[in-house]
């Protein structure tokens, strides 16, 4: 039997899954990452405490699987994407938290960067817009904050990485600074179109080129697990940022493709093939999983409280002990009774980039109960998600493609019938669960298992890719229509000056 090893360190969690060549899971492990709240805006990470967890976790996966490590053919990594990493390349210290993706703390500097005219040209290069939720501007923060981190970067002393690098640089003892490009294009600082960085971006940031990882394509040989920390010299023969994994792990290879990933934000993405294109309203373009050499593309929407909404429900609010009981008390009232919540709590992502716009709960009556409320907070994660594919449909129509005709989805919320069907019934189109909800790992395990002979090709995969569950829409296109006018309301409300 073959097997792949999957490295997912997310946003609230390491995991290591086994997976045998059939897509299947073999055994899983999973350890909590605490977050660091510093202040208001704020979100760090301890990156050692990001090692610490990701190896324990491989470990105990491989335990669990009841296989030596030698049984693994290659390893795959998938990460959060744009939390940033700085640290010393003599000792292997950070010298800082990492910021995490959901950091507003860059916002200034991105405001600076507007001002002076640089959106057009570096949206054109890397297919992003200037936002906070970058990694280029956090890492300019932290040259500029951590006392001599600038002089120590422009003598060679520092690297920066994504998450990827900083667990492969763990993984290799220090051997191998490196990346790949879908986190590469997620920086503000990577060209899409030469897949190089871009000389101009790290000047205008001031950015010591020094400090960049070597980027390769997503499936490819990047290093060797050092032998002493999981007992083999595995091959790492996959990497790509969690959301380009998730799209792989779909099997959505081929242009008009989209997949959401419902996790602590929703992420949608759908492949445009080579093409880049920019968008009209309001998304990012940003380079896929590669499987060669060849640039592929994909259209992003990100929603930056998505599950983190019923997180807030239950640490909150303190309405709920665990997060698995809001679907029941969602479920004891029929509808949300009028009340709209708008989970702005870092500001709204795509499609409408409003980094000062904060959390609104509308229509409360004296007859409004926490079961509105709850009810409320998870549609909020489908009409945020609604909105996404709605400008994604826009775009792809523009550009002389067909609207998305199936979603795919995936991530922990997907498990969520009552979220899953009000998607449907939003979008008017049918939502697909696939038979392994992991994808975002399963996707680096593809990866990784392309680039080392497991699978001879993508073709190969999409036969592997199976559905669970289709929920069709249920509801008339002129009720969904107003709800989602309802909703534009809401949210026009949380940005009212």
């Amino acid at each position: 039997m073959t097997y792949l090893l999957a490295l997912d360190q997310g946003t609230s969690s390491s995991r290591s899954i086994v997976f045998d060549e059939q897509g299947h899971i073999v055994a899983l492990a999973q350890r909590e990452l605490p977050q660091i709240y510093p202040q208001p805006g704020w979100v760090e990470h301890d990156p050692m405490e990001i090692w610490r967890t990701q190896l324990a976790t491989a470990r105990e996966a491989l335990e669990k699987a009841n296989i030596q490590a030698s049984a693994v053919r290659a390893v795959g990594i998938t990460n959060q994407r744009e939390t940033t990493v700085l640290w010393n390349r003599q000792t292997g210290q950070p010298v800082h938290h990492a910021i995490v993706w959901q950091d507003r703390r860059a916002e200034p500097a991105c405001a600076q960067l507007r001002e002076q005219g640089h959106a057009g040209t570096i949206q054109a290069k890397t297919g992003l817009l200037i936002d906070a939720y970058f990694s280029g501007t956090k890492l300019q923060w932290l040259l500029d904050h951590v006392p001599g981190a600038r002089e120590q970067a422009e003598r060679g002393e520092l690297a920066f990485g994504t998450v990827d690098s900083w667990l492969m640089w763990q993984l290799t003892h220090g051997a191998v600074h490196v990346t790949d490009v879908s986190n590469a294009s997620r920086t503000m600082l990577f060209n899409v179109h030469t897949n190089q960085w871009d000389d101009e971006l790290l000047a205008l940031l001031r950015i010591p080129k020094a400090l960049m990882p070597q980027v390769q394509p997503s499936s490819s040989h990047f290093c060797d697990v050092a032998p002493d920390l999981l007992g083999h010299a595995i091959r790492v023969g996959g990497v790509a940022g969690d959301q380009q994994s998730a799209l792989f792990g779909q099997a959505c290879f081929s242009a008009g493709m989209a997949k959401n990933t419902y996790g602590t934000g929703c992420f949608m993405l759908m492949h445009t093939g080579g093409s880049f294109q920019t968008s009209r309203n309001g998304l990012l373009t940003t380079s896929a999983a590669q499987a060669g050499a060849q640039t592929e593309f994909a259209m992003e929407g990100s929603v930056f409280v998505g599950g983190a909404v019923v997180q807030w429900l239950r640490d909150g609010l303190r309405a709920i002990s665990t997060s698995g009981e809001v679907e029941s008390l969602a479920q004891s009232v029929p509808d949300s009774g009028g009340v709209m919540m708008v989970p702005a709590f870092t500001g709204l992502g795509a499609p409408y980039w409003k980094p000062d716009a904060r959390g609104t709960i509308t229509g409360l009556t004296r007859g409004s109960t926490l079961g509105h409320i709850a009810r409320a907070a998870l549609e909020s994660i489908a009409y945020q998600s609604a909105s996404l594919l709605q400008a994604m449909s826009r775009d792809a129509v523009a550009a002389g493609g067909a609207p998305v005709s199936e979603l795919r989805v995936d991530g922990g919320a997907c498990v969520n019938d009552l979220l899953m069907q009000f998607q449907a019934d939003l979008l008017g189109i049918p939502v697909v669960r696939p038979a392994v909800i992991e994808t975002t790992a399963l996707g680096a395990a593809y990866l990784a298992g392309l680039s080392s002979g497991v699978y001879g090709s993508t073709a190969e995969l999409s036969q592997l890719w199976r559905a669970e569950r289709r929920f069709l829409p249920t509801l008339g296109k002129a009720r969904a229509h107003e709800l989602m006018e309802r909703w534009e309301r809401a949210v026009r409300q949380t940005t009212a000056e």
